[in-house]
Parts: structure tokens; C-alpha cells; sequence
């Protein structure tokens, strides 16, 4: 068993994070293997930067300038991962004429490896979104929707193993309840399982059988629910499980500038990140292995 230690330092936006039995400075003596991990979530149709008159945002975004960002930091290192956790439709004109076939096609572009589905993904349908399938190049990451009755069936995985530069990385997705935010006409026969059971049951199977040296959540459940403690987020899925890194977070729009630490049902320390809407930021984590496979970790919102 390897002892993990993390530390948070806000300073600069980043939150940095040391696992192994020394600190983060001795950790990082020995570094040996470095993983960027890259992520989107509500991106909702963006295409085009946002427009120079907004009140909050003008000028941010576009998916241009994120691929070109993406592919600066894919030249610094040629060990990332690119993921999105979910609403990649709805939101702008691009959607309402394309159906979603250009996202698709966009982020394939960019080479996403794997992306979950948020509930407005449904929003021409369970049939629209099986139609935009042959558009995306990328894997769906999403395991507790049971499509066994649907037209989604087989064309999503509970969760992959991405291997890079040695490092296993297991992946798995959770979406949120659709009924009450989709009607059940658009997801049909759809059935949603218990996002806490099943991440502790993906968490597991990657660890133990999967041997994962580094296990990721793509989640679309939402942040946090302070209202509503009971209502599975990505906190309460942190706390409440036990082998995941990090979680990636969508749905709740939250803009956060660094990652949150939390305790996991072990003690142990889990990062969770949420990086807003509409590709107006994109979220960095950086992985760091020594030739033992301790890790040491910093994480940061990028703004387009």
C-alpha cells in the first residue's frame, strides 16, 4: 500500500497536490512521467467566441482559439488526454441548425479521446443523438445509463483504459437524473442507476482488475447541492468512494479557478474540477509519476 499525501497551495491560481511520502518539492526531484490531463464541460454549441458586448465574458471562447491552445500544450507535452463531461449541445443557433453534427465534428477535430453526456444532449432526442454518432471520432464515457432498450445501446462503454507513456489511466462517466430535466418521450427507455454505486463499482474494477494507475470520473451530475446534501454531485460522489483521483465535473456551470481537495470515503484526497460553460475556460491537470508510480499533481482553469 502507498501511502498518499496531498497539499493544496492556492498561490497563483493552482492547486498543487503531492502523493508518495515526501512532500511536493521532494516528489518532484524524481519525476519521471508527466500526463496533462485537458477538459471542457458545457460547452453548449459555443462555436464562435463570445461577442465583444458581453457584460462578463466578451471576446472569451471559440473553438479556435481552444484548439490552438490545445495544440500548443499537446506540442509542450505528447502525453495528454483531452475529455468533456457533458451538455455539448444546446445553446446556440449552430445547434438548432446542425443538430449537433457540428460539435461533433469540431471536437473530433480537436481529437477528444472521451466525453460523458449531459442531459441537454438529449434535447433532440434519444434518435437525434444516435444520428450524430457517425460525427464523432471520440470514445462516450457513461455508466450508469442503461441504453439496453434504446437506440444507444452498444454505442457507449461504461468506461475505457487509456495507456500513456506507461501510465494506465482508467476512465468511466456519470450522468444525471433525466427525468424532471428531460422528458421521458426524448430519453425513452433510458434507465438511470445509482451514480454512487456505480462509481464504486467502476472505481473498483479499475483499480483492482483494471491495475490503473491513475482513475478519472467524467461526471454530469453537478457540483455540489448544498440545498439538497442527499443529491448525488461530484462532492458526494468524492466523499463517499474510495480509488478516484479526479473528477471532472459538468451541469452546475461552476467556475472554478483551481481544483477542490476533498477526503474520500478512505481518507484520502480527491481533486474535483469544474471549469464553467461554454468553453470560455479549459481545465489543466498535470500528473506526475516517479519511477515508483507515486504521483505529485497541479491543476489550473486556462481562460480562452
Amino acid at each position: 500500500m502507498k501511502r498518499r499525501q496531498f497539499i493544496a497551495n492556492t498561490a497563483g491560481g493552482a492547486t498543487y497536490m503531492a502523493m508518495g511520502s515526501g512532500i511536493l518539492q521532494a516528489c518532484a526531484t524524481d519525476q519521471k512521467k508527466h500526463i496533462t490531463i485537458l477538459h471542457t464541460n458545457d460547452t453548449h454549441s459555443h462555436i464562435d467566441a463570445i461577442e465583444a458586448n458581453h457584460p462578463r465574458y466578451p471576446n472569451a471562447g471559440g473553438v479556435t482559439r481552444r484548439a490552438q491552445l490545445v495544440e500548443k500544450i499537446r506540442r509542450e507535452n505528447e502525453h495528454t488526454l483531452l475529455l468533456d463531461a457533458g451538455d455539448i449541445f444546446q445553446g446556440t443557433a449552430y445547434f438548432n441548425f446542425y443538430g449537433g453534427e457540428l460539435e461533433f465534428k469540431l471536437m473530433s477535430h480537436l481529437k477528444y479521446d472521451a466525453a460523458t453526456l449531459g442531459n441537454h444532449d438529449f434535447d433532440n432526442g434519444i434518435d437525434g443523438l444516435y444520428a450524430q454518432l457517425p460525427h464523432a471520432k471520440f470514445d462516450f464515457l457513461i455508466a450508469n445509463y442503461d441504453f439496453k432498450n434504446t437506440v444507444m445501446n452498444t454505442h457507449t462503454k461504461p468506461y475505457k483504459v487509456y495507456v500513456k507513456d506507461g501510465i494506465r489511466i482508467g476512465i468511466f462517466g456519470l450522468g444525471i437524473q433525466l427525468d424532471g430535466l428531460v422528458t421521458q418521450k426524448m430519453y425513452k427507455e433510458t434507465k438511470f442507476l445509482d451514480p454512487i454505486e456505480i462509481a464504486t463499482d467502476m472505481s473498483r474494477i479499475l483499480k483492482e482488475e483494471e491495475q490503473c494507475d491513475l482513475i478519472i470520473c467524467l461526471s454530469h451530475l453537478g457540483y455540489e447541492y448544498r440545498n439538497d446534501p442527499n443529491k448525488p454531485s461530484d462532492m458526494t460522489v468524492a466523499t463517499a468512494t474510495k480509488n478516484i483521483d479526479l473528477i471532472i465535473g459538468g451541469h452546475t456551470h461552476t467556475f472554478l479557478e483551481r481544483p477542490t481537495i476533498v477526503d474520500n470515503a478512505e481518507g484520502k484526497k480527491v481533486l474535483v474540477n469544474q471549469v464553467g460553460c461554454w468553453g470560455i475556460n479549459l481545465g489543466r491537470v498535470d500528473f506526475y509519476f516517479d519511477s515508483a508510480k507515486n504521483s505529485s499533481a497541479e491543476g489550473t482553469s486556462i481562460i480562452v
